[in-house]
């Protein structure tokens, strides 16, 4: 079992988010951004972002203090959307996926949403449709499909697939 640290995360994060995501990124399908999209100004764009507005978590490998994971939402900007918390992702380093590092984040990253941010009644975020085994993870967490969006995202082998929007709901609906 892999040891790792989960913490919030911040601006001074940048840096070691950025790598991760790079590393993230080669591996197809691991995000939905290539690796030679990920700059330091799209990390610090999103950091800033989740550390004003939103939450962002981070995991660290205790042997050399380096990010091995990440997860962040922020709010979307407009007042009568400042009760949602959206453009969650999270990512793993490829070396410390499966073992609970990503499950970790996520119960963190849930826990500070529903014990220090009352405001927030949504979380969202958007799955990729063959992605089968986070989407039922992320039903486990008490998040609900909410639709489709068919051909939004194109394939690794070129074709194309739907994305699955997903919410958390404070005072789940129906």
């Amino acid at each position: 079992m892999k040891e790792f640290i989960i913490k919030n995360g911040n601006s001074e994060d940048i840096g070691e988010i950025t790598d991760l995501y790079r590393e993230v990124a080669a591996i197809e399908g691991g995000l939905a951004r290539t690796a030679d999209e990920i700059s330091a100004g799209y990390v610090g764009n999103f950091v800033s972002k989740a550390v004003e507005s939103g939450i962002i978590v981070v995991a660290h490998a205790p042997a050399d203090n380096k990010i091995i994971g990440e997860i962040h939402g922020y709010a979307l900007g407009p007042q009568v959307f400042a009760h949602v918390l959206g453009e969650l992702t999270i990512a793993i380093h490829p070396n410390f996926q499966g073992v609970g590092v990503g499950k970790a984040l996520f119960t963190k990253f849930m826990q500070q949403v529903k014990e220090d941010r009352p405001d927030i009644l949504r979380v969202e975020l958007i799955a990729r449709e063959s992605n089968g085994k986070a989407i039922e993870f992320y039903k486990k967490l008490g998040f609900a499909v909410e639709g489709r969006m068919t051909n939004r995202i194109r394939s690794v082998g070129g074709g194309f697939e739907s994305d699955i929007p997903m919410a958390w709901h404070r005072n789940p609906v129906g």
